[in-house]
């Protein structure tokens, strides 16, 4: 009797003997009368019988006569068989299988992360979108480059952030929306960042930075606890908890505290604030909960609104000295928004930077009218580091830069 379909090799204690099965896979051993052959699922040691044994490493299908406890093969097709030995070493299903699986296991589990979180936004009346890869302008931040695409009919570039044509649907009247995308930055590579990623960008109208914060915090548990079953996960130092609330802790706070100096005696000087913040502040934060780095220097957000203190409605959450995600109250004043845009043309220009252009279809949908909203841009690899214990973003992507 021929199996009628293939079974996952997990699968096979729950179907019932005798009868006949088939199984496919790799095989990963090959004795005289046996062959072990692993799927996605696990591992089974076949009997050959009178079956020819096939090549190590071959993908086969094999059908056999099944007990409960033992299968004895009755025909071993070959699907396909490696070419020369380098795969041995540096071959894919090597990086994949090695350390028990360990690589299969995080992307299985990224896999169920990024579900939950799409399922949390969707319970939370968001509206997903997708919003174009190569766009006018990609922003104008002075620490961001973007990749400039040849042979288009315009000047394009790959998205940093779809924070533009996301803003262009809140004038346009979707009050809730999110996107998972990848996103684009030249010359950031290291164990937190790749040249390209993915982000998780949403936004809510007629609601502020606080409003996202809370979203963030109950995002994040909702992901622990579907995924792991708990909001404590281990950190460099300990135990971090995840759940709400998340500490609030303004710059000026901040630097005080752990740095023993006032951000208004480091200023104008950024680039001694950024190596203040970078190297004395980041490695203390969000050690045993995650922390919100609030109310930042006007002249560090040019897309967030000011606060009455005459500091900019910015946060970004840190976790385990790690920045998760940056946020804005948004600014939506049309004429504000392009005398900043205009003024940090000129700051990359005096640097030496590329001068991206303005994005008058952004600007032109402040003009029609974007309501008050709040809107955060995490790295969704980061969060998989954090929930999965990984200390490389390598180890929580498919196929990393380096590899490529």
């Amino acid at each position: 009797m021929r199996a009628s379909a293939r079974v996952m090799i997990d699968e096979l204690a729950r179907v019932a003997a005798p009868s006949t099965v088939c199984v496919a896979g790799r095989v990963t051993f090959v004795g005289p009368d046996r062959v072990r052959v692993e799927d996605a699922s696990g591992a089974i040691g076949i009997e050959l019988a009178a079956c020819a044994p096939p090549p190590d490493y071959a993908w086969v299908r094999v059908e056999g006569a099944w007990d409960g406890s033992q299968m004895r093969a009755l025909s071993v097709d070959v699907l396909r068989a490696p070419i020369g030995e380098r795969w041995r070493v540096h071959g894919e299903w090597v990086r994949t299988h090695q350390d028990a699986r360990r690589r299969m296991t995080l992307l299985t589990q990224r896999a169920a992360i990024v579900r939950a979180v799409r399922g949390w936004l969707d319970g939370a009346g968001f509206v997903e979108v997708e919003t174009p890869s190569a766009v006018p302008s990609p922003g104008l931040d002075l620490h961001l480059d973007a990749f400039s695409l040849g042979n288009a009919r315009e000047p394009r570039w790959l998205i940093t952030s779809p924070e533009y044509q996301m803003k262009r649907l809140l004038s346009g009247g979707l009050e809730r929306i999110y996107q998972l995308c990848r996103c684009y930055r030249r010359g950031e590579e290291g164990s937190r960042h790749q040249p390209e990623f993915t982000m998780l960008e949403w936004y809510r109208a007629l609601a502020g930075s606080d409003d996202v914060m809370r979203d963030t915090e109950q995002m994040v548990a909702h992901a622990a606890r579907t995924v792991l079953g708990t909001t404590r996960v281990e950190g460099e130092r300990g135990a971090i908890e995840l759940a709400a609330p998340w500490e609030r802790l303004t710059v000026d706070e901040a630097f005080e505290r752990y740095a023993g100096v006032r951000v208004a005696d480091v200023l104008p000087d950024e680039e001694r604030f950024f190596r203040i913040l970078t190297e004395t502040i980041e490695p203390e934060l969000g050690r045993a909960r995650p922390v919100f780095l609030i109310e930042w220097p006007a002249s560090m957000a040019s897309l967030a609104q000011l606060l009455p203190n005459g500091r900019a409605d910015r946060f970004e959450a840190f976790v385990d000295a790690m920045e998760l995600c940056n946020g804005f109250g948004e600014l939506t004043d049309a004429v504000e928004q392009r005398a900043r845009l205009q003024h940090d043309q000129r700051a990359r220009e005096a640097r030496g930077l590329p001068v991206y252009p303005l994005d008058e279809r952004f600007l032109a949908a402040l003009e029609e009218g974007m309501p008050p909203s709040g809107g955060n841009a995490l790295g969704v690899d980061r969060l998989v580091m954090l929930l999965l214990g990984a200390r490389d973003i390598d180890d929580v992507v498919a196929l990393s830069a380096a590899r490529l």
